[in-house]
């Protein structure tokens, strides 16, 4: 597999690179394994990731924002790094055209599943730590955070974000905003939803979660982050 050009968007080249190729490998490939030697996937990469990126945006938000509590922290962390976020991220490095995947999860949408590349996500910044360290694989997260969110000068929220939303678009124009469900997968005792929000036309953010109201709130939450992060970006030229 040629991950060149996913390298290049990390801006890491992998020592071992069999690392990279685990982090893309599902696990579904080892239900098609048959009786033949059981296939490794990426979940142990996955578990390794997802405490990297606690600790490392925990640390972040703890340096950052000292006057906040345990409390305001936890739920910005909870916005950062929710399966949202990650796959937002992980669709950044478009993950889905590497992905390595079963074939009945291929026919069924997998390459495109919020969740299977936000699990890939983790998985890479899992394969980062164990091939470059904790203080490169730091470097890259927050590096990959801040194209994402800015420079978070403003402690994210969880209260409301769709009241927060259509208060910060009312700014600016009457108009509502408007959610649309774009899919749902997964069986009836785990359903994933994936929801977008749009205004005057044009996608401000999408979000997935366990229900249609979960993904509404996390698609608000993505507009949020953006439009946040592309009015600090504009400030400093602003008269």
């Amino acid at each position: 597999m040629d991950t060149r050009s996913l390298e290049t968007a990390l801006g890491y080249s992998f020592r071992q690179p069999d690392l990279l190729v685990l982090a893309l490998t599902h696990p579904s490939l080892a239900h098609e394994s048959g009786s033949g030697p059981v296939q490794q996937h990426n979940q142990r990469l996955e578990f390794l990731g997802d405490a990297v990126l606690q600790i490392v945006v925990t640390a972040e938000l703890y340096r950052k924002f000292p006057s906040y509590g345990e409390g305001p922290l936890t739920q910005a962390r909870a916005q950062l790094v929710n399966r949202t976020s990650l796959a937002a991220q992980g669709r950044r490095l478009q993950l889905g055209d590497y992905l390595i995947l079963s074939r009945g999860e291929e026919t069924t949408g997998g390459r495109t599943r919020a969740s299977t590349i936000a699990d890939a996500f983790e998985a890479i910044v899992g394969a980062l730590f164990l091939d470059a360290g904790y203080e490169d694989t730091r470097e890259i997260i927050l590096r990959l955070f801040t194209e994402e969110f800015g420079e978070l000068t403003e402690l994210p929220s969880l209260t409301n974000p769709k009241g927060e939303l259509q208060e910060l678009l009312q700014s600016s124009s009457p108009e509502p905003p408007r959610y649309e469900q774009l899919s749902v997968s997964g069986p009836d005792h785990f359903r994933e939803f994936e929801c977008a929000v749009y205004h005057l036309g044009v996608e401000l953010g999408r979000g997935v979660g366990r229900s249609k109201k979960l993904a509404e709130s996390a698609a608000a939450l993505t507009a949020l982050s953006r439009l946040r992060s592309s009015v600090e970006v504009r400030s400093p030229q602003d008269p």
